[in-house]
């Protein structure tokens, strides 16, 4: 009898201790997850905190370069995009995109009205792209300025194919802007200047690596007969770009976006940021 009751309390005995295995192990299990959140939450923080210091190096980088020069081309320092730079347990990459080099979108509307000669150079670019000419009267039907590009997937007819195939030739900026042609493409170009052809352009351009144009004058002179740049159409010179940084620490990642607006001397504005 007395066997049989040791041999129960042996039983019990490994129960409880298995029981307390168990618990002991939920608590390292929870102890341990609540370290590595807590963790994971502090590299977050970090990798913000560096995404937000990455476009204040933009901004930086934007006001010295027009301290130094009123022209802006595809050769300086801002242009370069910056390699992964190692930070404390990860990296930081970023780069800087000039926004005149682009079709601005809102140029299309002045106070709230059409304005019909940026409304022809938008069927322009959508006939380049091999897009349908009936998305410019889509966008007019809208009858608002962007704030971000972004925002025509508000906009019937432009789907996410039609985006991806405009996004790397358009822009919203908050005003009327020139085009920059020290850093537009070919398709800008050909879109904003009268006249002249998606392969004259590409001629343009493969000038432009040779030497950038100094002055409107002196891009204006390289045009082939029966090309018309508008008056206020071109420049050699911006003043929006947009800063783009990618951070990771350890397991965590954040990026960040911001619109950048030279204004004056000093630090460039933030017109928007972004930091999804």
């Amino acid at each position: 009898m007395r066997t049989k009751h040791r041999g129960v309390a042996v039983v019990l005995a490994m129960g409880v201790v298995a029981l307390a295995a168990i618990a002991a192990a939920a608590m390292l299990a929870s102890q341990g997850t609540w370290s590595r959140r807590a963790e994971l939450t502090s590299e977050h923080v970090q990798a913000q905190a560096l995404a937000q210091a990455g476009v204040d190096w933009a901004r930086a980088v934007l006001s010295d370069d027009r301290r130094s020069s009123g022209v802006d081309h595809l050769g300086e320092p801002w242009a370069l995009r910056l390699p992964p730079v190692p930070v404390d347990n990860g990296e930081l990459a970023g780069q800087i995109e000039d926004q005149q080099g682009a079709f601005n979108l809102n140029n299309l509307l002045k106070n709230g009205a059409v304005s019909p000669p940026y409304v022809q150079q938008f069927r322009r670019l959508l006939r380049i792209l091999d897009l349908p000419d009936a998305l410019a009267d889509a966008y007019l039907a809208a009858g608002r300025p962007l704030i971000d590009a972004a925002e025509l997937a508000t906009v019937p007819g432009f789907d996410e194919a039609v985006r991806a195939r405009l996004r790397p030739f358009i822009t919203a900026l908050p005003r009327f802007t020139a085009v920059n042609v020290n850093t537009a493409s070919p398709e800008v170009l050909a879109t904003v200047i009268e006249g002249l052809d998606l392969d004259a352009a590409r001629e343009l351009v493969a000038q432009r690596g040779r030497a950038y144009f100094r002055d409107r004058a002196e891009f204006l002179a390289q045009l082939p007969p029966g090309a018309v740049a508008g008056a206020n159409d071109v420049a050699t010179g911006s003043d929006f770009f947009q800063a783009s940084v990618r951070v990771t620490i350890g397991g965590a990642q954040a990026r960040g976006t911001a619109l950048l607006a030279r204004q004056g001397a000093g630090w460039p504005a933030v017109v928007w940021r972004k930091y999804p």
